[in-house]
Order: structure tokens, then sequence, then C-alpha cells
């Protein structure tokens, strides 16, 4: 079955064998580079770089289940604020303070909000799929709230610390050492859903997402594989998480907000579901517009954030990469 598949997603074009260490390669070069000229443009705002990476790990687990398996969902940030949380309350309430182990504490979070969130968002398909996922934020929002002995509710968990990574990298105030972090932690995530989406798992995910029916004819069951995906986003999400959590040393209600949800949706569609490079070119693009266009006008910012999505939704549908790398390959094709 997987040999069948494999060769219609090839036949599709979904998958193209030609591509593939050299754009790994690249792709970790870009990011390698990107993060290089941040931190040289604004070697004094670090911590807005860093948040950028928590994000961007963020808008990939979104990635995975929306633009890979056409999962409709408003919720994910659950997924996001369960990392941030478990990452947080080992080191407020437990003492564990390695960075290693609150990022696997993250990991484990992530996964078990993946796993809960994939087992009832599923049972549900486009409209009723979007609203279970928002009553699910709002039932992750209200249980962190409540539970206020564990999570600080809505005043925040705070007491967090992190110990120097390896005993040797302390986390300094002008957070070189958090944001060298979320780099390397990116890339290795980077480098492991770059070797996902192409494995056959990744690519039965991709043909749910074109024809479920004739999976289902071929043999595998589209709902166990997409709560696969769904546990590995939340575990994507979870580093995520546990990297705001790390460097800012607080969680808030806000991790776990519709807000949240929405915002990491509109990232994705700005750079271009279905592919990892939109996803992070998406992240990197709305965070420093917002970020610029919030602190030049700040009245009237989200009017210019409004118009920028619309412009980008009209006109490059398919997300400011995917647009891109079509208008290359047609350069490419005109020159032939």
């Amino acid at each position: 079955m997987s040999h069948v598949l494999n060769t219609d997603l090839v036949k599709s074009g979904a998958v193209r064998p030609s591509r593939t260490l050299g754009r790994d390669i690249a792709g970790v070069a870009a990011i390698l580079l990107v993060a290089v000229v941040g931190y040289l443009l604004f070697p004094d705002n670090l911590a807005l770089l860093t948040r950028i990476i928590a994000v961007a790990l963020f808008v990939l687990s979104l990635d995975l289940v929306t633009g890979y398996c056409g999962v409709a969902t408003l919720g994910h940030a659950a997924l996001f604020g369960s990392g941030a949380y478990a990452a947080g309350i080992v080191s407020a309430h437990y003492g564990i303070n390695d960075p290693l182990l609150m990022t696997l504490a993250g990991i484990a979070g992530g996964a078990v909000a993946g796993l809960i969130s994939g087992a009832i968002i599923l049972r549900g398909h486009g409209l009723p799929q979007l609203v279970l996922s928002i009553a699910l934020i709002n039932l992750f929002h209200e249980f962190a709230n409540k539970a206020s002995s564990w999570t600080g509710g809505s005043d925040g968990l705070s007491g967090i610390s992190s110990d120097p990574i390896f005993g040797m990298f302390e986390f300094d105030l002008y957070g070189h050492t958090a944001y060298v972090f979320g780099v390397v932690l990116l890339v290795v995530v980077f480098v492991a859903l770059r070797f996902l989406v192409r494995s056959p798992f990744g690519m039965l995910c991709r043909g749910i997402k074109e024809d479920p029916v004739r999976i289902k004819a071929l043999g595998a069951s589209p709902k166990a594989a997409l709560i696969k995906m769904y546990v590995i986003s939340g575990a994507v999400a979870g580093i995520g998480g546990a990297l705001n959590a790390i460097t800012t040393q607080v969680v808030g209600l806000d991790s776990l907000s519709f807000t949240m949800s929405a915002e990491s949706l509109v990232m994705l569609v700005l750079g271009g579901t279905g592919s990892l490079f939109g996803a992070l070119s998406g992240t990197v693009v709305f965070m420093l517009f917002e970020d610029y266009v919030s602190a030049a006008n700040p009245f009237h910012w989200l009017t210019m954030v409004g118009a920028l999505l619309i412009v980008v939704v009209l006109f490059a549908p398919k997300g400011l990469y995917g647009t891109a790398v079509d208008l290359l390959n047609r350069r490419k094709g005109a020159g032939k």
C-alpha cells in the first residue's frame, strides 16, 4: 500500500524526489543566515527574536495538521500553552530547572494535549470541526484559570528559573544564550520535520488530505494517522511553549488564548500552507510587521495589519512563499 501511495503522490506532484538534500541544506542555511542577520541588526531586541522563534515552532506544528493533513482548527494554542505550562510547572513546583529537561516536559505536555485535541476535534468535519476546536481552547483556558494552585490562574505562573545549559551557558539578561538556544531548537525541529513530511507516514497524511476515501480503500486508517500527526504536532508546539517559558520565566493565560490560535493560522496563511518554509516566512513577516507598525502607529496598527492580509490573500493566494516559488518556477519554465 505504501508503494502505491508513494507512486500516486509522485505523479500528482505532491512529492518531488529531486528536491531532497539540497533543499534541506538550503533551508538550514537560510535559517542560520536569518538568525545571524537578526542578531547583528537587533542586538538589543533579542527577546523579540526569541519570541518569534517560539511562535515559529508553534506555526510549524499547526502546518503539520492544517497544511499537510487538512484539519481545520482554531484551538491549536491548547498545545502550545500546555507545553509552556508543563515546562513552567516542573520548574516552579518541582525545582527542575535544567533547560533540556524543561524542554522535554514541554514536549510531553504538548503531546498529551495533542492526543486529547486530536481525539476530540477529529470526530467532526468542516464547520463542526472548527466549533470543536474553539470549544476545546476555551476549556483548556478555563481549566488553567481554575487550577490556580498549579498555574497561577489569571496572575500567571511565576517562579520559573533556568540553570545554565550543560552547566556552562548561563541565561543572561541580554538574551544571547536564550536566542542561540532557540535557534538550535528551531534548526533541529526543522530538519526533523523535513524528514517527517517526506516519509511514508508524511505522504500518507498528504494523501488523506487529498482523498481520504481512497486512502481508506487502500487499507489505511485516516483517523489513526491523523491522531498520530496531532501528537507529533503537539510535541513540536510543546517545544515552542517550553522555549517561551524558559526565556520569559513566566507563563500566562494568553498562551492558551483563542487570539493566539487565530493569529497562528493567519501567519500560516500569510506564508503559505503545506510548506515548512511558508510557515517560517509567514511567522517572521507577520510578527516583525506587527511589532514595527504597532510601535509607529499605536492607534491604527490593526488597520494596517488587516490591509496587509487582504492584499496577500487577494494577490498571493498561495502565501508569500508559495507565490514566490510559483513565480520562480514560471521563470525557469519560460527560460527553457
